[in-house]
This record gives C-alpha cells, structure tokens and sequence, in this order.
C-alpha cells in the first residue's frame, strides 16, 4: 500500500513543477492575444505591446460543414510570430469552451467569468488545426479554427492588413451572450 501512494505522491510533484513551469508567466510576452470563443465561432483581439503597435481584431464565423471537404481558408484564423512569446488570454463570451491545437500539445478550458491562460513560444512556421473540445452547443462540430505560425514580417503585414480593414481596438466583453457576466461589468 505504502509504494503505490509513494508512487503517486513521486509522480504528482513532478507533473506540478513541469506544469508550473509551463504556466510561468512571471516574464512579459512579447504578444498578448485574447482569445474569445463563442457559439460557435472564434474573435481574436491583438493586445498593444512590444510586438503590436495599436489593439486590433478579427472576427470569426463558424465553419457550416456541409459533409464535404472544409474549406479552411475560410476558417477564423489566429497569426502567431515565429520565436516570440505568446501569452493566449482564454475567455468564453456564451458557455465553456475549451481552445485546443494538438500540434502545441496543450488544451485550455474557457470558463465564462474567468480568463485562463496558455503561454507559449512558437519555433516552426506553419499552419495548424484547432478546435473546442468541450461540447458546446448544437453546432460545436463546427467550432473549427486554424493557427498560422509566421515570420514577423509575415505576421506585422497581416496587423497592417486589420488596421486598413478598419479592425482598431478590441472586440470586448460588451459582445457576450451570458447575461450574468454582462450584470458584473
């Protein structure tokens, strides 16, 4: 009885030190990116920092799977710099959600009334899946996303991009659907 408890207890504080060293976010990134998701579909605000010169956002709708082929260019699509630290704030603006991409190993829970967090430093420019992987309504099949991993020069043509599509400032809370969060703010 005494080594499987042991076991665990060796394990346990193992899976704590690596988990808060993943979570560490005593250093400021060097991009801030709120995540919002929503029935059934996913905004993404571009927070003022070190990397981004003015707050932009981007909008996104859901996929509407017709049985074919997704078209994924048409996916909302969140732009990461390649060697940067990213903080992603996780918020729901309706239910729970919950933000995950299998390639960065890591899935976060979005709890409507509380801002979780995922820090990460991207190394390999690339495309992406994601996905909710909490069940969050009649249409959460089709709560599909994509993360494209760029070079900065990459990723700075596309703020430019929102700033001349008029995206300035920040898709906020006045946008969510839960009216018992809406009565806090």
């Amino acid at each position: 009885m005494t080594i499987p408890l042991f076991m665990v207890l060796v394990f346990f504080y193992f899976t704590d030190q690596d988990q808060r060293a993943i979570d560490d976010r005593s250093q400021a990134a060097d991009v801030t990116i709120d995540v919002r998701g929503k029935q059934w579909a996913w905004d993404f605000n571009y927070v003022k920092g070190p990397v981004i010169t003015e707050d932009l956002h981007e909008a996104g709708v859901q996929a509407h799977l017709t049985g074919n082929n997704v078209d994924k260019d048409k996916l909302p699509t969140l732009y990461l710099p390649v060697n940067k630290s990213v903080d992603l704030e996780l918020n729901s603006r309706d239910v729970i959600h919950s933000f995950w991409v299998p390639a960065f190993l890591q899935k976060r829970d979005m709890i409507p009334g509380k801002t979780n967090y995922i820090r990460l430093t991207p190394t390999k420019e690339g495309t992406y899946d994601g996905k909710c992987a909490e069940l969050c309504g009649e249409y959460h099949s089709e709560m599909l996303f994509r993360v494209k991993v760029v070079s900065e020069a990459e990723f700075q043509a596309h703020m430019d991009q929102l700033r001349q599509s008029g995206n300035t400032g920040l898709l906020d809370s006045k946008y969510d659907r839960n009216p018992n969060l809406n009565a806090k703010n």
